[in-house]
């Protein structure tokens, strides 16, 4: 990867360009972390740039920005510039390329402003970057409340780099970032989703959490998470604490979870505030269900993808079946355990039992029995079909899915083995003169 970033950058050279790794490259670099891309940042115009490199792709050409292809990997090469006022709170009114000085002072944190020559292996630093980065700080260049103005995004993007970086953010960084807290509400939902996908799946979700919280942002962007703190469990069951310290036990226990593990695990009890009452102890009468609505919900507001919905939705609502798992009829239990996600629905349930009681029965249980599902032959086909029915004289109707059904829980539970014992066992539990029968 540098290597190729390296040879763009001395092409730009040739023709007379400045040229400079920029951005998270010299971040990550410093902090002898592995980078994951190489921005070039150079004095060349978008025209100059598609000009040294003919397969380029202008990809933000208002922006200067261009892709430049080299020994088959992607690299955005952007032309410095500096921005006017952002009048929508995330695009500038205008764009002028300028030095690599000014480049740096538009950008968003100190840690992000620095540049690195390749070639003469030394970093250029015009905003200080270097010092914060020895004292582990996220500060914005300039003031921060023109910083947040420009793009309301950053008071997350701080976050999430305080979280990644394990670093602490700057006092007046984050008193800004508490001052206008309400306005992340005009970022897109599709941005806000993807930092805070980031922040969730990262190396530190808890303190992810707990950021959002004491800045402003939790209540704004996930108020349905926000309404867990405070609300009591029994303790007979949740000697942790109140729904908000129960579910932030479970995020720091994740360990690079997919996305819909990780809004699972935020959202499997989101349904107990609204059900909170005192009987003979405490209850959450239908949390599970009202929970499922609610994820759903959420997920719609972070334009979560369909199939990923479906997915988080799946987890909240499946995630107290694992109490009965022993009680199961096998057929039900096979059923459960074949689940596309369930690796997603057994690992939300042991990080449940872990931050509560402790027991890992039933998870033990699901893990045995998923063993000795492997090592047994593969599944059959169903072993008849509706055309069978047919064959058989029964008429197309909802006696067809009862039927079907009824067979496949006995194939399941290995009770008939072939066709003829199938066909055999319908025309014994379902004479043809009752197929009417309510």
């Amino acid at each position: 990867m540098r290597k190729a970033a390296q040879r763009i950058v001395e092409k730009l050279r040739a023709k007379g360009h400045e040229a400079f790794f920029a951005g998270g490259w010299v971040r990550d670099s410093l902090l002898r972390r592995k980078p994951l891309d190489v921005d070039i940042a150079t004095s060349a115009l978008p025209d100059e740039v598609l000009r040294i490199f003919p397969n380029s792709t202008p990809i933000g050409a208002q922006f200067g920005v261009v892709q430049v292809r080299m020994y088959g990997r992607a690299y955005e090469v952007a032309t410095f510039r500096s921005e006017g006022p952002y009048l929508d709170g995330r695009h500038p009114s205008q764009v002028s390329f300028v030095g690599p000085r000014q480049d740096a002072q538009r950008r968003d944190f100190t840690v992000n402003g620095l540049f690195y020559d390749p070639l003469a292996a030394r970093v250029i630093d015009y905003i200080h970057g270097r010092g914060d980065l020895q004292r582990r700080i996220i500060r914005t260049i300039g003031k921060p409340n023109e910083r947040f103005a420009e793009d309301k995004l950053r008071m997350l993007r701080a976050v999430r780099f305080a979280c990644s970086l394990n670093f602490e953010i700057a006092p007046e960084t984050w008193q800004a970032i508490r001052d206008s807290a309400s306005e992340i509400r005009l970022v897109s939902w599709e941005r806000i989703r993807d930092e805070l996908l980031k922040i969730l799946t990262g190396r530190d979700p808890v303190r992810g959490l707990d950021l959002l919280h004491e800045s402003g942002l939790l209540l704004q962007i996930l108020p349905e998470v926000e309404s867990m703190r405070g609300v009591d469990q029994p303790p007979e069951y949740h000697p942790e604490g109140d729904v908000f310290v129960h579910t932030r036990m479970m995020l720091g226990m994740l360990r690079n979870p997919s996305a819909v593990l990780a809004l699972g695990v935020l959202l499997h009890d989101v349904g107990k505030p609204p059900t909170f009452a005192v009987k003979e102890r405490i209850r959450f009468d239908g949390h599970v269900e009202i929970g499922a609505r609610m994820a759903e919900e959420v997920c719609k507001r972070l334009r979560i993808s369909n199939d990923q919905t479906q997915q988080v939705v799946d987890l909240v609502l499946n995630h107290l079946r694992f109490m009965h798992v022993k009680e199961m009829r096998e057929s039900t239990l096979r059923r459960f355990l074949s689940k596309v996600n369930f690796a997603d629905h057994l690992e939300l349930h042991r990080l449940d039992c872990l931050s509560s009681h402790g027991d890992l029965e039933s998870y033990r249980f699901c893990e045995a029995k998923l063993e000795s599902m492997r090592m047994e032959p593969p599944q059959q086909p169903p072993l008849i079909t509706g055309h069978d029915l047919i064959a058989m004289g029964y008429q197309p109707g909802p006696v067809f899915k009862k039927i079907l059904g009824a067979v496949e829980d006995l194939q399941l539970e290995r009770a008939v083995a072939s066709r003829e014992d199938a066909l055999r066992y319908v025309q014994e539990a379902f004479p043809l003169q009752e197929q009417t029968k309510p």
